[in-house]
């Protein structure tokens, strides 16, 4: 009798905890493309073919090492519904003494599987993912006693641990965050790097082929499909990066420029949310950039804080709150989420591009999903959970466990400041200072309260006066309160009027 192991789209590593502790000789290992994860949000094309690709060939690379290896591909017309039902028929099929996981990345699968030992008659043994750096054991004693996380302390113990970008036992540069230095709105398209592109093998026409017949529904544009899917083609993305964005990606990391996609940023999260990446490895390698004198600190100090600060610490969040986090809604928001969000269709120029950029590539970068899509969201009073599932799908790099915390705290403020020191409400000054935008909008992002005014500039003032009760309190607001208590009652209101009218157009 062997163990079977069973190996998610999201866990392609071969240092897999559940890989590691066997051996071909001892187990085998089971992996499929399923029904229910495949639709259970409506994901983006370019997400259904990474990852049944990424899978494809993973499980290729796994024969190649001498496992044996039982695939289940997408039948169109006879589907196999779900997780449960693969490892059910696999079972059936051979003589296993238990299953082995790795444990998955969302809370509903967790609760899920861990009912199949009494469904499946056998030993289900759940492994913790050991590819991140801080365990839950650790990321819970760090937060033992606290009413508020914030990431900058989280972030300064990973540095301490790992070594990056230390000197002894202080940070490289006397400071532990350059952020301040990152905030430079782009200013030409002239050096903006080549983005990183694959060609797809036949392994990967297949699955476009199939994604196009089996998801006829799905959203997005499938085609070109450029994205990396082998282990060896995310290291010469990871690579392309180091050599021809990192440089400038600090200082860029936070500007916009309509019609272009990718700037400066790295385009590896969806390999390193998959597995084909190794965060620390990836880490240390940024760093190298620095000590070899060829990327500045603000850009390696920046990039090093999204991977072991800010993506260790809502994999943290997202755990230690449970399943009930994607839930809350501590601002009572309750609209629907606009039409336009699945079709780019508005007149409001910097939601257009993100949106259409989003359906088109599966990809916008941090600064468009927090404070564009994000920001329109949380003034307009649109309900998180279906910000969140519209984040968790349209993404080709979202998967709960980094994706909700991002949308449900970060972005929404659903959680009540769990996560993030005050929300991030902005008026339409921020996107005209970050980006091009605002030059060609149909909206004036000068006018506050006309008929042409931009819709961020009414909002941002409706926002705070409709949830005084809830965040007048907040330290970091009582100077925005006060701007507001200092306005006339006529101004206020026009204020009120105008968020209205954008509001009930939507």
């Amino acid at each position: 009798m062997t163990d079977l192991i069973l190996i998610l789209g999201d866990q392609l590593s071969p240092d897999l905890p559940s890989l590691t502790g066997c051996s071909p000789a001892t187990a085998e290992i089971v992996m499929a493309e399923v029904k229910a994860e495949a639709e259970y949000v409506p994901h983006h094309r370019k997400k259904i073919a990474f990852i049944f690709s990424a899978m494809r060939h993973f499980a290729d690379a796994l024969t190649t090492d001498g496992w044996r290896v039982h695939y289940r591909r997408y039948d169109a017309d006879r589907p196999c519904p779900d997780l449960a039902t693969a490892v059910a028929d696999q079972l059936a099929r051979g003589a296993h003494r238990r299953v082995i996981i790795t444990e998955p990345g969302e809370w509903r699968l967790r609760q899920e599987m861990e009912t199949w030992s009494t469904r499946f008659g056998l030993p289900v043994l759940i492994v913790e993912d050991t590819r991140f750096i801080a365990s839950h054991a650790e990321f819970e004693r760090w937060a033992e006693g606290r009413k508020q996380f914030r990431m900058e302390y989280f972030y300064r113990e990973m540095r301490r641990r790992t070594g990056l970008l230390m000197d002894g036992d202080k940070p490289v540069g006397g400071q532990w965050n350059y952020d301040k230095e990152n905030r430079k709105p782009a200013e030409g398209r002239l050096f903006i790097p080549r983005r990183f592109t694959v060609e797809p093998d036949a392994i990967t026409s297949d699955v476009l082929d199939l994604v196009e017949t089996s998801f006829p529904h799905a959203l997005g544009a499938l085609r070109p499909f450029q994205l990396p899917v082998t282990r060896a083609e995310a290291e010469a993305a990871r690579d392309h990066f180091l050599k021809h964005a990192l440089p400038a990606f600090g200082d860029y990391q936070d500007a916009m420029l309509k019609g272009e996609a990718f700037l400066w940023h790295s385009l590896v999260s969806t390999c390193l949310n998959a597995g084909l990446l190794d965060p620390l490895d990836l880490c240390r390698r940024v760093e190298a950039e620095y000590v070899a004198g060829r990327a500045p600190l603000n850009a390696v100090e920046g990039y090093i804080r999204q991977i072991i600060g800010w993506r260790e610490y809502v994999r943290g969040i997202y755990w230690l709150e449970g399943p009930d986090y994607v839930r809350r809604n501590a601002l009572n928001a309750s609209r629907p989420l606009p039409g336009f969000y699945w079709d780019g269709e508005t007149d409001m120029a910097c939601l257009s591009d993100a949106i259409r950029m989003t359906l088109r590539e599966g990809y916008a970068h941090h600064i468009q999903r927090l404070m564009v899509t994000g920001t329109f969201a949380l003034l307009a009073g649109i309900d998180p959970f279906a910000v969140h599932e519209w984040y968790l799908g349209v993404y080709t790099d979202a998967y709960e466990w980094v994706e909700a915390p991002n949308t449900i705290g970060m972005s929404q403020f659903a959680d009540g400041g769990l996560l993030g020191s005050k929300p991030y409400a902005a008026s339409g000054a921020y996107i005209d200072r970050m980006s091009d935008y605002c030059a060609d909008c149909r909206y004036d992002v000068k006018d506050k309260t006309g008929p042409k005014s931009c819709p961020f500039n009414s909002l941002y003032w409706d926002f705070l006066d409709r949830n005084q009760d809830t965040l007048r309190g907040n330290p970091r607001l009582g100077p925005v309160y006060r701007n507001w208590d200092r306005m006339s009652e006529k101004k206020q209101d026009a204020y009120r009027r105008r968020a209205q009218d954008v509001l009930n157009a939507l």
